[in-house]
């Protein structure tokens, strides 16, 4: 699944799945934009990537912010001259029962989990319409496709961004661009590391294969579709999770 002479853009780069996704997709031959609001952990994951004889730079990010995301963009073609590959990772969570969930809330994890991908796709498509090569690979959630209690706004939003994935494979499928999403289960994270042990052990007891993922689970499978190898598959969404969903 070698990715020489490609060139990604990974939001939400600086820890966790994101972080992962850089170092895969860099280990399988890319060149990696890395993209987050925090300069110093970009800059760590970079020197990681540059260590072991990948190309990377770091460009700081607030995904929240549609400037920000144009500037970025326009940052990363400069330094590399094109985008052939975009992660949409960035993601962030604000837990409330609905009937308490306070509108700020529902409105920042939308903005940042799916209007941002928006975005992102709208700033990078250009790019990959005039080469006539792409691979678009959106972060959703296994929330958000059974739901989960305390999480009507990232659940909307992981939804959200199938049906987004679905929508734009469709728009540019003609010119050899490929949209496809990823699922993950229960991931062991910075993000789950605060769960309750009890939880935990509860969620490991309806996963069929008996342990959480790891990052580099997902990086794996966002490996794979950014290849070659995956250049029939558009408009999908390929779940990584133990087995905890099916069908």
């Amino acid at each position: 699944m070698g990715l020489a002479g490609r060139v990604a853009l990974v939001t939400g780069a600086s820890q966790g799945i994101g972080r992962a996704c850089a170092l895969r997709l860099a280990a399988a031959g890319a060149g990696v934009a890395l993209a987050a609001r925090n300069q110093l952990k970009l800059e760590q994951v970079s020197a990681e990537i540059k260590a072991a004889g990948g190309q990377a730079a770091a460009f700081p990010m607030d995904v929240a912010s549609e400037e920000q995301i144009k500037s970025a963009v326009r940052a990363v073609l400069g330094k590399f001259g094109k985008i052939d590959i975009l992660v949409n990772n960035a993601g962030i969570t604000r837990d409330q029962l609905v009937m308490r969930m306070k509108r700020a809330d529902w409105d920042a994890v939308l903005n940042t989990n799916l209007t941002a991908a928006y975005l992102c796709i709208q700033a990078v498509i250009g790019s990959m319409l005039k080469q006539r090569w792409g691979r678009i690979i959106n972060i959703t959630s296994i929330f958000g496709q059974i739901g989960q209690v305390g999480q009507a706004n990232y659940s909307a939003s992981k939804a959200g961004l199938i049906g987004l994935t679905m929508a734009v494979a469709r728009e540019v499928a003609s010119r050899n661009i490929t949209v496809n999403a990823v699922a993950p289960g229960y991931i062991e994270t910075s993000m789950t590391a605060g769960l309750p042990a009890e939880m935990k052990e509860n969620i490991l007891k309806m996963i069929p294969l008996g342990r959480a993922g790891s990052d580099a689970d997902v990086a794996h499978a966002v490996s794979f579709l950014a290849s070659d190898e995956a250049a029939y598959i558009t408009g999908h969404v390929l779940n990584v999770n133990g087995g905890i969903l099916m069908g």
